[in-house]
């Protein structure tokens, strides 16, 4: 069955950077666009940014130039790069495909910015 285990979550204070990782199993990668993911407390889970199998990637506005989003095909790898973070990034971050009629999520990563 489709696995996801992700890692990278923390604690960073504002102006800070992490980097989220996403090791994925269970279906062929290579094909599939793969999606970063967040929910904050009381908050509905919105889209932060999407990559296609070639590497093509789209970010929500709140995000743009910030965070990047990249891929590694060989290792079956998702990461979200996260730069200039802000109090208003504090989520529990997952990535997620859609999969033959149906979306897969991992099973989500805290990020805190405070200082």
């Amino acid at each position: 069955q489709l696995q996801f285990v992700e890692s990278g979550g923390g604690l960073v204070q504002p102006g800070g950077s992490l980097r989220l990782s996403c090791a994925a199993s269970g279906f062929t990668f290579s094909m599939y666009s793969m999606s970063w993911y967040r929910q904050a407390p009381g908050n509905e889970r919105e889209l932060v940014a999407i990559i296609t199998p070639t590497g093509s990637p789209n970010y929500a506005e709140s995000v743009k130039g910030r965070f990047t989003i990249s891929r590694d095909n060989a290792k079956n790898t998702v990461y979200l790069h996260m730069n200039s973070l802000k109090p208003e990034d504090t989520a529990v971050y997952y990535c997620s495909v859609y999969h033959i009629g149906r979306r897969y999520w991992g099973q989500g990563t805290q990020v805190t910015v405070s200082s």
